[in-house]
């Protein structure tokens, strides 16, 4: 009875950690503030002129000096929401929900949201 009454309060325990903030999501991801942002806390974006799953980023040159892609190396180890997409410069991006994810320059520090809504809404924040 002693093992089973840890078990729950283990399970809860768990349950309540992974409903607060900065709680890891994936490798490069985690929760911040109800939004997702990268392990270093700042927010991430996806691009209304990207097209979910087609694997690619339209966000390249200048635009990706401004909205910087989260960038991975290798082949890591993603599923679920998350996924990798090869950009035109050969680099590979996270995507989720086959979506580029992207970081906004304007951005300073973690939890800043100031390109939510840019360029006539197509810059938006993912909720969580």
């Amino acid at each position: 009875m002693k093992s089973l009454l840890m078990a729950l309060v283990a399970t809860a325990t768990l349950v309540a950690c992974a409903s607060m903030t900065g709680v890891a999501l994936a490798p490069f991801t985690k929760a911040n503030d109800g939004v997702l942002a990268g392990n270093n806390g700042m927010t991430l974006y996806t691009y209304g002129k990207d097209v979910v799953g087609s694997g690619k980023s339209v966000c390249n040159g200048m635009c990706a000096a401004n909205w910087p892609p989260l960038l991975v190396e290798g082949s890591p180890a993603v599923s679920g929401d998350y996924s990798v997409i090869a950009r035109d410069d050969g680099k590979k991006q996270l995507a989720f929900n086959g979506m580029p994810l992207y970081f906004y320059v304007k951005d300073i520090k973690p939890g800043d949201k100031i390109g939510d809504g840019r360029s006539e809404g197509a810059w938006r924040i993912i909720k969580m």
